[in-house]
């Protein structure tokens, strides 16, 4: 079934649009020249594909507009996805892009001491409460969860937390900050996560568009 209504597809600003954009170009899909005006407050954005429009939002944001039907498309990290777990994202396809880790840190100096199989409680700064709770929940640690949404490094030194779970890529920023990586807690990369009502009401469209990202990633 086709709608008069376009697809919108979300995008997550930050890094992974970065990534994103030459698998957009190699699909086929470009986008008006005001989603690449560093000054325009422009968030809604028309492509050369008919029926296709472009929403740039918060990385946590794609998938919730996915989520409500708001956006039909989108592109979110598994991180994100962990988090969120709401059964109307489905999420078919790894784009490959994006690559990183879930990780806990803590200051470098206790690093040689700290025994993490001896852990029953930690206090733990990040913006993934529910992850956090279920990756130490496994090993019978009660995770006691301070929700920051930037700056995590900071934590531990203020003595906000002794410990932080965030998104490493090179691990500059922790080694700046003097925490090292501890554990991992997951591999990230993005995947095209689609609505799942979507996928059955406009499923011609939804499908051409899975289809189309899932050749130009196997050709990546």
């Amino acid at each position: 079934m086709r709608s008069n209504e376009p697809l919108v597809l979300a995008l997550p600003k930050g890094r992974i649009l970065g990534e994103v954009m030459p698998l957009l170009g190699r699909a086929g899909i470009a986008i008006e020249a005001a989603f690449a005006d560093e000054d325009s407050r422009q968030l809604r954005f028309a492509t050369n594909q008919p029926g296709l429009e472009v929403i740039r939002v918060r990385s946590f944001d794609v998938a919730t507009f996915v989520a409500f039907g708001a956006a039909h498309l989108g592109v979110a990290g598994n991180d994100v996805l962990m988090e969120f777990a709401d059964s109307e994202i489905y999420a078919p396809l790894d784009l490959r892009i994006g690559s990183c880790r879930l990780s806990v840190a803590g200051p470098a100096e206790a690093a040689s001491t700290d025994d993490p199989s001896r852990w029953s409680h930690v206090r733990v700064a990040t913006k993934y409460p529910e992850v956090t709770r279920r990756h130490f929940a496994s090993r019978g640690v009660q995770a006691e969860c301070v929700k920051l949404n930037g700056a995590m490094e900071l934590a531990p030194a203020l003595g906000l937390c002794r410990y932080i779970v965030d998104l490493v890529q090179t691990g500059s920023t922790l080694k700046a900050n003097g925490l090292v990586e501890i554990e991992r807690v997951a591999d990230v990369t993005s995947r095209l996560i689609l609505n799942r009502t979507a996928l059955k009401t406009r499923s011609e469209e939804v499908n051409h568009w899975l289809q189309r990202f899932r050749e130009v990633a196997d050709a990546a």
